[in-house]
């Protein structure tokens, strides 16, 4: 019933990546609200607040195909470790713009769309590292763990921002996001050489874009992308959640809100092993996202913050499902070779939908109202997601070998 600890037990080059990706995400998640909740106090506009996530989007988009390709072509480790320096000091110049007379939004922009082209860039090394140091049989228990350590660090470090954001300010938050870099790097240092990758292919627009032409051709991974990012454009909330707390005047909720869709995906993962025993998983993919549409539109009824809570903690669950079993697809399915390439279309698949999510939901809600963006957007997502049973039937029968 409860979640499979085995790999961490077992595998020592495992639980050094987890641990150390683990400390970083807790302190990224902090900035990740701390972020907007400066765009928004420093232009009271949700619309601000959208627009960060289109700034970051074109950085990422251009990063992350191309460090797809870096991880198939040079040292995965070292590339995470690289990575990780540029976001520390992404951190550390985010904390210093606080400390001027009046700190630049021009300057969080830059920093903002710096760090999102640095996570193109990282992600994919991760990801490919992965399935080099575990077996076959732990993918799922990995993919597993790996959601419920986004769901520790999405509730910690939400709620930890609100406090020190409160009590001593944004400057620390940003401080403390970078210490966590530092030591993030140094478990990652302690971890055994990870393997090259055997094709040694150069870091060009070819392999790029051999890594989609593979990606296009193959309805299964196609599928795991397009349901996840037709989901996310059209139910994600997230942009709004600090014009939410101004209009409900419940300012100090606001980290209970960051931390709703994490802790559902949490619950999930921790009690996911049943999940293993399913087979037919691009439809647990597909039903997933449905679910996610219809509490999302849950939210525009809601008659205060904590009712928003509660919709948002249910749509992550269904997040969570379809999260663990979309990784264990992937790390099923893709080859080796290429598995830099595709991790870059994989995280850009669970990134870019949120990104122009929160672009969306910031215009409609300035244009209309945070009801109406909220309602409209969850109805259309679980309309389409619905309907993806018919517009990828080969997705929908997917089924995962047992043996």
């Amino acid at each position: 019933m409860f979640i499979d600890l085995s790999p961490l037990k077992k595998n020592r080059e495992f639980r050094f990546l987890f641990s150390a990706q683990t400390i970083s995400q807790l302190g990224s998640m902090m900035t990740y609200v701390a972020v907007p909740f400066q765009v928004y106090e420093l232009t009271k506009s949700s619309l601000w607040v959208g627009l960060i996530s289109t700034i970051q989007l074109i950085p990422l988009l251009l990063a992350g195909l191309y460090g797809g390709a870096l991880a198939d072509a040079v040292d995965r480790k070292k590339l995470l470790v690289r990575s990780e320096w540029g976001l520390f000091f992404c951190s550390v110049f985010m904390t210093l713009n606080c400390f001027l007379p009046n700190p630049s939004l021009v300057l969080l922009m830059i920093l903002a769309a710096l760090s999102s082209a640095l996570t193109g860039i990282h992600r994919p090394a991760m990801d490919a590292i992965l399935p080099q140091i575990v077996s076959k049989a732990e993918l799922t228990s990995t993919s597993a763990l790996g959601s419920l350590r986004y769901a520790v660090g999405a509730v910690a470090g939400p709620a930890i921002a609100g406090v020190l954001i409160a009590h001593v300010g944004l400057a620390s938050t940003y401080g403390i996001d970078a210490l966590t870099f530092l030591a993030s790097i140094f478990l990652i240092l302690k971890m055994k050489a990870v393997p090259l990758p055997s094709s040694q292919q150069k870091a060009n627009l070819n392999s790029i874009g051999e890594g989609l032409r593979y990606a296009i051709n193959q309805p299964i991974i196609l599928g795991t992308y397009l349901v996840d990012i037709i989901a996310m454009t059209f139910a994600m909330p997230i942009a709004l959640f600090p014009q939410l707390a101004d209009e409900f005047q419940q300012k100090k909720e606001l980290g209970l809100l960051y931390a709703a869709i994490p802790l559902g995906a949490g619950m999930v993962s921790l009690f996911s092993r049943p999940l293993d025993r399913i087979s037919r998983q691009g439809a647990g993919v597909i039903l997933s996202a449905t679910a996610w549409g219809i509490f999302i539109s849950g939210m525009a009824f809601s008659p205060s913050l904590q009712w928003m809570a509660f919709f948002l903690f249910l749509a992550g669950a269904a997040d969570g499902i379809s999260a663990i079993y979309r990784q264990t697809i992937w790390n099923e399915v893709i080859p080796t070779n290429i598995r830099g390439r595709l991790g870059s279309l994989n995280m850009l698949s669970y990134m870019v939908g949120p990104l122009i999510g929160n672009a969306r939901a910031g215009g409609m809600a300035s244009a209309s109202s945070t009801s109406f963006s909220i309602l409209s957007g969850g109805i259309i997502c679980t309309v389409l997601c619905f309907a993806s049973i018919w517009i990828f039937p080969k997705f929908w029968r997917y089924e995962r070998s047992m043996n």
